[in-house]
């Protein structure tokens, strides 16, 4: 059964693309795209030059060796499937180099294609490279990108507080989302969409990729009738009687050049191969506009949880926690570790509009800015008015749940004192100084620095516990009510 291709991925020049613009363009409408013109922009990446060799198109692989040789990394088997994925080794990043070096004198010559997969053709994924190399600074995240809650939440806090979560995974798989993937030529990743349906974001160091998208509304055709399993490799033979919906699906292909930067939408299943030896730059992000997504996917994977586990209700102490723990375990995050999170953005971008009465700024810097913690609310509130009708939010369920995530929601007065929270809201501001171009802004931190504690008594004046999402809408609803901010901007229409 072959792959209908319906057409192509945009390609466009990012030195002529506003942030505005691609909101308006790509973000908001939920669409891919490929940008040029970024890694060699006026402040060059530093992996573009230390990653690739001389050759041209050619990974600098002793670079590596040399630099990093005590990494342990994660790399995948490109030839052995393990369930939905392929299987998973770990290694040395040493070893892995020597792997890749062997592996490219014996296929010297060989004009394999991407879909011919040899034995043990390994990837190196997910390397928490910015991580665990904080001070090299490889590479600076496009503006396009920079609204990224994930990983401006994780730079300051943990994902899971619940301590059997955090004991059962592994918290560096956690810590963050920004990844380097690099492998020899016919390397690829199965079919998929990405983690919590985040957007994600590729920039191509050295090499080629194919990539294969299929946009949110013909997804349904890739599973089987039960809706329980999905199609694993594109190229394979599909069967007809398994996915008898395949055959309906029609493609979007693209083929990303080195130095290239693509944007992947929310929902939409890929599959990529590398054309050439390939090291990428990769991001998972989400914000104000795919938050519902996240949401949305969270209640989907619940429901199957508490479908597989549903027989023994009966004879369960705490079943809600065992959904809540099944789900955090299958998808990297349950109810509680999202809800703390969106409580603790609701927050920040609440004292950052408080905040700004107090600064003198330029009337059009300060209504950008304001503008945006606007909208970042909006979707917050949208959100959370979904879940005050969820079970998990019940008192009866809410009486069990453990004592690290209730304070790490409830107690308003404790989180705004925790540097935790101190260090999100700076990083917040920082990111959209960045985004709206206004630099480093002296008098605003300072007036950050000076405010902060009075924005902080009037917020716990208002509400110094948040019991569930009711609470959580009700302060936001006061807080947009309360500030000097336009309504328009709250009731102006947000897509997401």
């Amino acid at each position: 059964m072959g792959v209908r291709i319906g057409g192509g991925v945009e390609r466009v020049d990012a030195r002529d693309l506003s942030y505005e613009r691609f909101v308006e363009r790509f973000l908001a409408p939920n669409l891919p795209v490929l940008l040029t013109g970024l890694t060699d922009a006026a402040a060059p990446w530093r992996a573009c030059a230390d990653w690739v060799s001389s050759a041209p198109r050619r990974p600098n692989l002793p670079f590596f060796s040399a630099r990093f040789p005590n990494s342990t990394v994660q790399v995948a088997d490109c030839s052995t499937r393990e369930f939905t994925d392929q299987k998973r080794l770990e290694m040395s990043l040493a070893d892995y180099i020597s792997y890749w070096i062997e592996h490219s004198q014996e296929n010297r010559g060989n004009d394999s294609s991407c879909n011919n997969k040899i034995d043990s053709l390994l990837y190196l994924k997910d390397w928490h490279f910015v991580k665990e190399y904080p001070d090299y600074a490889a590479y600076t995240t496009p503006i396009f990108f920079a609204d990224d809650w994930l990983n401006l939440y994780l730079d300051s806090h943990s994902l899971h507080r619940d301590f059997d979560i955090h004991r059962d995974k592994n918290e560096i798989n956690c810590a963050d989302y920004r990844f380097v993937y690099m492998g020899p030529k016919g390397t690829w990743t199965p079919l998929h969409a990405d983690v919590f349906r985040s957007y994600s974001w590729s920039a191509n160091v050295c090499g080629r990729k194919r990539w294969l998208f299929l946009p949110p509304s013909q997804c349904n055709l890739i599973f089987d009738r039960n809706l329980k399993s999905s199609v694993y490799d594109v190229f394979s033979d599909v069967s007809e009687t398994q996915f008898p919906g395949f055959k309906k699906t029609v493609w979007l292909e693209c083929i990303q050049e080195q130095n290239e930067i693509i944007f992947v939408p929310s929902g939409w299943y890929h599959q990529v191969h590398n054309l050439e030896d390939t090291i990428s730059i990769n991001h998972n992000w989400f914000n104000a506009y795919n938050l519902s997504w996240v949401w949305n996917l969270l209640v989907e994977d619940y429901n199957v949880a508490k479908e597989y586990i549903e027989d023994i209700r009966d004879i369960c102490d705490d079943f809600e926690s065992l959904c809540q723990r099944n789900l955090a375990a299958n998808t990297g995050m349950n109810f509680y570790d999202f809800f703390i999170f969106i409580t603790r953005f609701a927050l920040a971008n609440i004292t950052q509009i408080f905040l700004l009465q107090n600064v003198k700024d330029a009337a059009s810097n300060s209504s950008i800015k304001a503008d945006h913690f606007v909208c970042n609310l909006k979707s917050i509130h949208a959100v959370a008015s979904r879940m005050t009708s969820v079970d998990a939010f019940a008192p009866k369920n809410l009486s069990s749940c453990s004592v690290e995530n209730r304070s790490a929601f409830s107690d308003v007065k404790k989180i705004l004192k925790e540097e935790s929270f101190h260090q999100l809201c700076a990083a917040l501001l920082k990111t959209y100084e960045y985004i709206h171009g206004q630099g480093n802004n002296t008098e605003m931190r300072n007036s950050n620095r000076r405010g902060f504690f009075r924005v902080a008594d009037d917020i716990t004046a208002f509400i110094s516990e948040i019991c569930g999402p009711e609470d959580l809408v009700r302060l936001i609803e006061y807080a947009l009510q309360k500030s000097t901010v336009s309504s328009d901007a709250f009731n102006s229409s947000l897509h997401v």
